[in-house]
């Protein structure tokens, strides 16, 4: 986040607290960050409880010194090294969402401007889509969801196809093999 008590970002974050119990059901451990300090996250933490209804009740990182900003591109290196006097807008682009795997590499990357609020329900969505293909050699096309067909992986042969589909797949060109999704 591009600073404490920033509109957009206090629903932001209540809808994550709302969600808390979604991303857990995932294995999905959820923790945010603001370049301001810790000591503003608990007066911060009371409003958005105030404002959404739902507690902060996951990690929130002080990053007074724009040093996590930094290293994860959010801000450039010559944005200096406080955030005294910083506006939003100074960090506007302190508003990314990562998806970071058990392999500690990041899986997702999204930048949200600061008028447009985050898309939790596309974020699991993503989750549910990322941890199913990587459990089955298959992808997820355009808007799926969770219980719908997906796509048979391209790097799997029809040979291999064939042993784990022996029922077949919906083909509307040779490229594209739809098949229920794996349980």
């Amino acid at each position: 986040h591009p600073k404490d008590f920033t509109p957009v970002c206090t629903t932001e974050l209540g809808a994550v607290g709302a969600l808390e119990k979604q991303f857990a059901a995932r294995g999905a451990k959820v923790i945010g960050l603001s370049v301001d300090p810790v000591e503003n996250h608990g007066k911060w933490a009371k409003d958005i409880e105030e404002v959404t209804g739902s507690a902060v009740n996951f990690p929130v990182i002080g990053d007074p010194q724009l040093k996590v900003a930094k290293l994860y591109d959010m801000l450039p290196g010559d944005a200096g090294d406080s955030c005294e006097g910083r506006t939003p807008a100074d960090n506007a682009t302190v508003r990314m969402v990562f998806v970071i795997g058990p392999d500690k590499r990041i899986k997702l990357t999204l930048a949200y401007p600061m008028t447009t609020g985050r898309n939790f329900d596309e974020i699991i969505r993503v989750l549910d889509s990322m941890q199913l293909t990587a459990k089955h050699k298959v992808a997820t096309p355009v808007n799926w969801k969770q219980g719908e067909d997906v796509i048979i992986a391209g790097s799997v042969s029809d040979e291999d196809a064939k042993k784990t589909y022996p029922d077949g797949w919906k083909s509307p060109k040779p490229y594209i093999r739809i098949v229920p999704a794996p349980r």
